[in-house]
């Protein structure tokens, strides 16, 4: 994705702003599109896509915008065509729920954070 702005935008650090893309795009039913950060701004300039992978669903119709954060040092500046981020489109998965009263149990049980893999 490219940025479709009019005039250059300063992200200082800490800042989040919105960039629009000029796209808009019509998925078909069952799909998503995914936003997702570019790896090289993020090493270079600590520049992140806070809600990422942000999801824009099949029923939108407007521009495609994404929001950038600085959580680099330095002011970033964005000029029109710059690549700001990359999009994919994925099929979106519906499960069927079933509620019932307890789970299987399995080796993790409910050990959370940090606890994949460990013993």
């Amino acid at each position: 994705m490219r940025a479709a702005v009019v005039e250059p935008i300063r992200i200082s650090p800490g800042e989040r702003r919105l960039v629009p893309t000029g796209w808009r795009i019509a998925l078909p039913a069952g799909y998503e599109a995914q936003i997702r950060p570019r790896s090289g701004l993020a090493l270079r300039h600590g520049i992140l896509l806070p809600n990422s992978p942000g999801t824009i669903d099949a029923d939108y119709r407007g521009e495609i915008q994404v929001i950038l954060m600085n959580a680099g040092t330095q002011d970033f500046e964005i000029e029109r065509g710059d690549r700001i981020a990359q999009l994919v489109v994925a099929p979106v998965v519906r499960p069927e729920w079933v509620e019932v009263g307890s789970l299987e149990p399995t080796e993790r049980g409910e050990g959370g954070f940090g606890h994949t893999g460990t013993t």
